[in-house]
């Protein structure tokens, strides 16, 4: 085994996963570096095979315990699957670790041994071998489970090996916790980079846009250069169909003088195929010119562009120049970038030019290439249906519909997002030639000898003999490049450009990944040595001290494969960790390569050091003074670390584990906790507050009977007349029954639920909510139904109205027809709705709008919807999706009438499991719009609440319940948000409040300003209310005053600026996280825009040219957080 030396040693120290990118081991120039890297890796693997922990291999060879990540299933079932079996084999693991004596404190050799793995992990990860790197860091995340999210460095090598492995999910999840915990980290302007390409490429196009912007504000050393995040963000608005705003971002990429070739030929074919396929840049016949003459251009600037010549040839097809469109198609074959779409496209034109045997074998050359290729086998079909072999047809037809239901390859599956249109056009029409061709085929004779001799052969024939030479030289030099190209896997590119069509022998042909980042086959995330030569030249320079020595170079045999990732756990050792653990601290601080890499080892990233010294330093007993005196402890030469309001040291936020208990068929469909008022005193009494808080959900029946509500005073007829101009959002959505949610296109169930947003006055929406009644009344009378008025009327019998709507809406599962839900109807403003407001005061104190039991009364100001009114007109159908309310706090549902609505719920315990059916199908859970398949949730043991609301009734939807509502007649809603008083409320609304930073959703609750305000307005005696409540209040108070210690370091004046009447609380305009206190303010566009610490040192590392501002005086802070104490007199009546 070859011996390192004390420098070497040290160098090797210092390398981590934060070097990926900027660390280049294929360059010759880092040869060295790369066989001592090498060299290392090999010493680890050696002290793994060495046993230095014996027990360790007895626990981790029992063949019950199932790993947490699995990467033998890195690109498929990995990417779905996160079952709460796995997250419960993990904690029994942790659990016999810690048994088996793993705990670091109590055995160092045990954690020089976890270390190791980490260190392996960053080093595979330097080296390119991403499979060994993620097995080591998963091995490594076995023994830190309970405390991973403290090795920053850790959590950054790990999300990029999923990355690089194309395991989306966990890449994400891995890189949004890395933000959550240091927005600040040194590689923070790469994650946001790939965060965004990847949430390109999920569809996620909104929080993609969001994170692509982030990475451009830093002033980090970077591997890309600005100019490819604008045209990733360019390619952003074009897949989202904003052409102006796509042209306009690539216009503005030519106008750049320092624009690289590759990235100027890449937005030459974008524009091109823009021109070629949006109809509204112009008449066709100018749009058809630019698109050839930038498609050319593209080709001038990237000869080699096999990608940039496909296109121009699909140009010219579009305008019947078929012999250019031939010669284009085959200098794309020949620049070894022919694929499966370019064969495609051939065939296309040989089937146009009456050339059906030249077809076939162009066909059949791009489904060998791509077997899931749907445009190939559709064309393929309709070329074998032309000439009479129905057969052959069917089978071709079959197989494209295959491709289409099965979009699970991790490639295709994101693609369906962007195709969907298309597809459903293409997959109805497919249908209906396969149920016409089984019908044909079932009433025809088999095939004889004597039978009329084929046009073409079979598709089994064609599959198997050989083609002309001309394509099969291609084929095969194509077929060549495709393991070539998978061997250097390619970042994500983000999908390719929408390709529209109008006709079923021109169907979606998915083209070959565009190379969006402008570096052609070389990785935009590793290849731009000009941004990271700071970095570079400090590790060069250390290798240009070693290059006397020899190293060995890590043999091939002694690599980790995948597959032993899944299979054991070898023990591993390195020379390099017997020294002991205050000598490896020294030789970081003497070798130290880059401030910028030191910073974090400075936060306790390095080697997963812990910040447990938080945790007894600060402590809600502690007072104000005390707290000063500790901070001014804290160090000031860094910013200060990630904020937040849950406890200390607490992990990241996520979804949590279904309850793991069983459920009989009867438990998953439970009865709805509901209770029937008989008068007044029934309403006010305590024993109704109570029950609602007992259970996720409460219908309170009879109640606007009890109280005497005036429900009339919400009628669309009193709304119209007092406000007929008011503001209506409305949504487009399709008709379908309750429990059903269809994707027409596919024939199935699904989960996503679209629909389209535009804007009415509540005059118009009337309208249309009588004529829609009007209509279906006619409807009904000509069917001849009895008593058709019944369905808007909810006293009478609802088995046959609701049995009637769903027998209709069955009729037309397929071409359903569309409808117009009036949502989100303001009535905050008291000039206007003053009756309405007023009528309302009637109710209860802990179902009202505004009562001192109300957290939400306490904000301060208007957060529309929460703590003021909302309206909801409806007509039969009308949906509101699968939700939780925001920041998890209690609503009020009262339904006007007359018809009915039916409640879909599920208590808030299993929101997690809700959570993972969304992502397994590919919806976000926070920002998508979806409609749970019920049987999906019963098979995952998820109990749904489900039950009629009628008019007059009060439906209690208890913190975190997640629900679902849809109307069964013509009906008018009101709706609001309260938040009890109690330990559960907050402590649901405040985990909400960080999970929503993870996710980078914006909170509208101002937890942290509804905190502080809490503090000065009511006093406690529910104990864990006010634990709760005080620790928000330490942990922001101690931020404020380590945030102004830093300010005040950097020279920079604190002007005080006060609180206006009602002023909204700040949110950062670039995060969008909620700002305290201290604001940093810079001119932007000509406003002044609020930015947290964390952006403005994006900005401005120095803050110069940032204004600070401080919104209540320091004394303030301190008096209130000091006066705030647990009440141990009686509390108050609504307190839990």
């Amino acid at each position: 085994m070859g011996q390192i030396s004390f420098e070497e040693d040290c160098l090797v120290r210092e390398l981590d996963s934060r070097y990926y990118g900027f660390l280049d081991l294929s360059n010759s120039k880092n040869a060295e570096i790369k066989n001592l890297v090498q060299q290392t890796v090999t010493n680890l693997q050696n002290y793994i095979s060495n046993g230095q922990v014996h027990e360790m291999k007895n626990t981790f060879d029992d063949k019950n315990v199932i790993q947490k990540y699995d990467p033998s299933n890195v690109a498929g079932e990995h990417m779905e699957n996160s079952s709460s079996q796995n997250d419960e084999d993990s904690k029994i693991l942790d659990k016999e670790t810690n048994e088996k004596g793993f705990n670091s404190d109590e055995n160092p050799q045990d954690e020089q041994y976890v270390n190791a793995l980490c260190k392996l992990g960053h080093l595979h990860l330097l080296l390119g071998e991403y499979s060994e790197a993620l097995s080591a860091y998963q091995k490594y995340l076995r023994f830190r489970e309970k405390n991973y999210w403290t090795n920053h460095a850790f959590m950054y090598g790990i999300g990029i090996a999923y990355f690089k492995l194309r395991c989306f999910k966990w890449a994400i999840k891995s890189f949004q916790e890395l933000l959550y915990l240091s927005p600040n980290f040194t590689c923070a302007n790469e994650v946001h980079l790939r965060l965004g390409l990847m949430l390109k490429h999920c569809g996620e196009f909104h929080i993609a846009l969001k994170h692509l912007q982030l990475s451009l504000l830093y002033t980090y050393p970077s591997t890309f250069s600005e100019l490819q995040v604008k045209f990733q963000i360019a390619h952003l608005y074009e897949v989202q169909n904003k052409h102006k705003a796509a042209k306009d971002g690539y216009e503005f990429l030519l106008n750049e003088k320092n624009i690289s070739l590759e990235l100027k030929a890449d937005v030459y074919r974008q524009l091109g195929w823009m021109y070629h396929c949006v109809e509204c840049l112009g008449e066709k016949k100018e749009r058809e010119a630019n698109a050839l003459n930038y498609l050319q251009k593209s080709i001038e600037a990237e000869p080699k562009s096999g990608q940039s010549l496909y296109l121009l040839g699909r140009c010219y097809a579009g305008i019947n120049k078929v012999h250019d469109a031939f010669l284009a198609y085959r200098n794309s074959v020949e620049k070894s970038e022919g694929n499966a779409d370019t064969w495609c496209s051939i065939g296309v034109l040989y089937q146009q030019q009456n050339q059906p045997t030249d077809a076939l074998q162009a066909y059949i050359c791009a489904v060998q290439l791509d077997k899931d290729h749907k445009a190939a086998w559709t064309n393929l079909g309709i070329l074998y249906e032309s000439c009479g072999q129905l057969r052959d047809a069917y089978a071709c037809y079959l197989n494209a519909t295959k491709q289409i239901s099965f979009q699970s390859s991790l490639l295709r599956k994101k693609q369906a997002i962007r195709m969907k249109r298309d597809t459903i056009g293409l997959s109805k029409g497919l249908s209906q030639r396969i149920t016409f061709l089984e019908g044909q085929l079932s009433q025809a004779p088999l095939p004889s000898i004597t039978s009329k001799r084929r046009t073409l052969c079979s598709i089994e024939e064609a599959w198997n003999l050989p083609i002309s030479l001309e394509m099969n030289s291609r084929q095969q030099q194509t077929a060549q490049m495709i393991p070539r190209q998978n061997t250097k896997q390619s970042p994500i590119q983000g999908p390719p450009p929408p390709y529209p069509h109008s006709q079923l022998s021109q169907s979606p042909i998915p083209a070959k990944r565009i190379k969006e980042d402008g570096s052609g086959q070389q990785e935009l995330i590793q290849n731009n040595v000009q941004t990271s030569s700071q970095l570079h030249q400090n590790l060069k320079d250390i290798s240009e001290t070693l290059s006397q020595r020899n190293f060995n170079t890590m043999p091939e045999s002694n690599k980790v494969s995948e597959q032993s990732v899944v299979d054991t756990f070898d023990d591993i050792s390195n020379d390099i960790y017997k020294h002991s653990e205050t000598i490896k601290l020294e030789r970081l601080s003497q070798d130290a390569l880059s401030n910028n890499l030191n910073e974090d080892s400075r936060h306790h990233e390095y080697n997963g050091g812990s910040t447990s010294d938080l945790s007894t330093t600060f402590k809600i007993q502690m007072d104000s003074k005390q707290l000063m005196a500790a901070v001014k402890q804290l160090p000031i030469d860094e910013p200060p670390v990630h904020c937040t309001i849950l406890q200390v040291n607490a992990p990241p936020p996520s979804p949590p584990d279904c309850p793991p208990q069983k459920l009989t068929r009867d438990q998953l469909l439970p009865p709805t906790p509901s209770v029937h008022l008989e008068n007044k005193k029934n309403a006010f009494s305590p024993q109704l507050q109570e029950f609602c808080l007992k259970h996720p959900i409460a219908v309170v029946r009879g109640l606007a009977g009890a109280l005497k509500l005036d429900l009339g005073l919400f009628s669309t007829k009193t709304l119209v007349e007092a406000n007929p101009d008011h503001s209506v959002e409305v949504r487009t959505q399709v008709h379908q029954s309750p429990d059903e949610n269809w994707d027409t296109s596919q024939g199935k169930r699904v989960w996503a639920c679209i629909s389209h947003r535009s804007h009415t006055t509540i005059a118009k929406y009337a309208q249309y909510q009588a004529s829609s009644f009007q209509d279906s009344l006619k409807d009904e009378s000509d069917k001849g139904f009895p008593g058709s008025q019944a369905m808007s009327d909810s006293d009478s019998k609802d088995s046959v109205s609701n049995s009637n709507i769903v027998l209709k809406r069955k009729k037309h599962k397929i071409n359903s027809k569309m409808l117009r839900f009036g949502t989100n109807v303001d009535l905050s403003d008291e000039k206007k709705w003053k009756p309405q407001l007023t009528e309302l005061q009637k109710l209860p104190a802990f179902a009202r709008v505004i009562s001192a039991a109300n957290m939400l009364s306490h904000v301060g100001h208007v957060i529309l919807g929460m703590n003021t009114v909302q309206l909801y007109m409806k007509v039969p159908g009308s949906r509101t999706p699968g939700h939780q309310e925001n920041n998890n706090f209690c609503s009020i549902n009262i339904n006007i009438g007359p018809g009915d609505c039916e409640w879909f719920a599920v208590p808030d315990a299993y929101w997690g499991g809700v959570h993972n059916l969304c992502e397994k199908n590919n919806i976000s859970y926070l920002h998508g719009s979806w409609w749970p398949v019920l049987e999906d949730l019963y098979k995952e043991n998820i109990p749904v609440y489900r039950f009629i609301q009628k008019p007059g009734d009060l439906v209690w939807v208890n913190a975190g319940c997640v629900h679902w509502v849809q109307s069964v007649g013509w009906c008018n809603n009101i709706a609001w948000n309260v938040g009890p008083l109690t330990g559960r409320q907050y402590s649901l609304a405040i985990e909400r409040y960080e999970w929503n930073k993870v996710q980078a959703f914006k909170s509208i609750v101002p937890m942290v300003h509804l905190s502080w305000n809490l503090a000065r307005n009511i006093k406690v005696s529910d104990t864990k209310l006010f634990e709760l409540i005080k620790m928000c209040l330490l942990q922001t108070l101690k931020n404020v005053l380590h945030i102004q210690e830093y300010v005040k370091s950097k020279g920079v004046e604190i002007r005080f600026n006060g609180r206006g009447k009602n002023e909204a609380s700040h949110y950062c305009g670039q995060c969008e996280v909620e700002v305290f206190n201290v604001l940093f303010i810079k001119e932007q566009e000509k406003r002044h825009v609020v930015h947290c610490l964390s952006c403005a040192l994006k900005l401005s590392p120095s803050l110069q040219g940032i204004v600070c501002l401080e919104e209540y005086r320091l004394s303030e802070l301190q008096r209130v957080y000091d006066s705030f104490t647990l009440h141990r007199t009686q509390g108050l009546a609504y307190t839990q």
